[in-house]
């Protein structure tokens, strides 16, 4: 698509598509980012949440300059919600029907082995996000009913999906697999997928970045630490190990989920409790992790607690600064060489005393926080380590929006020319 001259005397070149809306939906809410990737700047961006109540509310906010716009009231469904966010983009003059749209990101959750990059969605990459239901059943739907959505207001517009499982498609069967009868597995598609897969490839490849290296030179454990919390292990640039697995509740404690557990509680609770299966998911996935122990999952009123003398508090922050330690040491024998342990996301970048803790007494593994660069807070990639420090600490900050843009316009304009801002 090309915006042509207004008339034939005019002599202006006609200009190609180069903005990305990225569309996050989840299952009551919409996330949008619409993208100018000719520099990879951001034009404006919103969230839609609580769709379907009565105190729905949408957050629009121009970045292009000018105050953030509200409103409340109920939007129905992801349709209505979608098209309330369009209505925003066209009063800033981004309306959705512009030629300048190159095309439309989604993120999908899970892309289970067949979808191992960025891929333009056709009715058969649908039915396959369908079929993934089963092992993604509180994410793939929501995805699938925003894809669905953006078709019908640009069905002429390239349509692509962004997987969360897909930069961990390079793990290695050993570490892919779980110890149990093959054919069973194989037959319900029970494996580890791991998830926040863009996040770990954006983060890894600008850690990278803050080291003067080029990605295939450095071995990276990130660490996302948010509600959700997973860590990865990347060797050159490639996923080698994950912590989340078949489902984003294995590994780290998190806000709400438990993270590693023993299979074997949930028969007990089964046999001694009479609790059934949606009662065990219910526990294990919302009313664990921090919230379970403490009873909070701001990490910012745990740690107000904890300064007021609150064990209970303190318990919970221990077991989670533990559980961080224990996948440190086990990803640093994985990789075998480490060049960077990176924190990211809404704990990882904004809680100093989660770092420091999660790197105290690995001075044996050439880890150390220097205190005051863990203290200084910043919207920037940089580094919290001493200089003499062997592996370097870093604070890099996701964008998981900008490159779910960058890999969906890397597949619609190969060829189209860049400005990094």
């Amino acid at each position: 698509m090309t915006n042509p001259a207004p008339d034939h005397e005019s002599t202006a070149a006609p200009v190609e598509p180069h903005r990305v809306l990225v569309l996050n939906s989840g299952s009551s809410s919409v996330k949008y980012q619409l993208l100018d990737m000719r520099d990879r700047s951001r034009l404006a961006s919103g969230l839609v949440e609580r769709i379907g109540e009565e105190t729905s509310r949408l957050v629009h906010t121009p970045l292009t300059g000018g105050e953030p716009r509200e409103r409340t009231g109920r939007i129905a469904d992801h349709d209505a919600a979608l098209k309330a966010a369009a209505e925003e983009l066209t009063a800033d003059g981004l309306g959705l029907d512009s030629p300048e749209l190159a095309a439309i990101g989604h993120r999908v959750v899970h892309g289970g082995l067949r979808f191992t990059a960025p891929t333009v969605i056709t009715d058969e990459v649908l039915k396959e996000i369908e079929r993934l239901v089963p092992v993604a059943p509180l994410h793939n739907p929501a995805n699938i009913t925003g894809i669905r959505t953006a078709q019908a207001l640009r069905p002429d517009l390239p349509q692509v999906a962004v997987f969360d499982t897909a930069f961990h498609t390079t793990m290695p069967e050993a570490a892919a697999r779980y110890a149990i009868d093959v054919e069973t597995a194989d037959a319900h598609r029970i494996r580890r997928y791991g998830f926040h897969g863009t996040s770990h490839a954006y983060v890894s490849r600008r850690t990278a970045e803050l080291l003067g290296k080029a990605p295939e030179d450095v071995n990276v454990i990130v660490l996302h630490l948010g509600n959700g919390a997973s860590a990865s292990a990347v060797a050159g640039g490639r996923c080698v190990e994950t912590s989340m697995g078949l489902t984003p509740l294995e590994g780290l404690v998190m806000g709400t989920r438990s993270g590693d557990i023993d299979p074997a509680v949930t028969f007990h609770l089964k046999r001694v409790a009479g609790m059934s299966a949606d009662e065990i998911d219910v526990l294990l996935n919302k009313r664990s992790g921090l919230v379970g122990l403490c009873g909070d999952n701001d990490m910012r009123e745990i740690r107000r607690r904890i300064d007021e003398g609150d064990e209970r508090a303190a318990l919970a922050f221990d077991i989670y600064i533990h559980r961080l330690k224990k996948y440190i040491g086990a990803y640093a024998a994985v990789l075998g060489r480490v060049d960077a342990v990176a924190f990211t996301a809404g704990v990882g970048e904004n809680s100093a005393p989660v770092r420091e803790a999660a790197i105290a007494g690995l001075e044996e593994f050439g880890l150390a926080v220097d205190a005051g660069l863990n203290a200084v807070r910043s919207g920037e990639p940089r580094l919290i380590s001493p200089e003499y420090a062997r592996v370097a600490v870093a604070v890099v900050p996701t964008d998981e929006e900008l490159e779910i843009a960058d890999q969906t316009f890397a597949l619609v304009a190969p060829d189209a020319v860049r400005v990094d801002n």
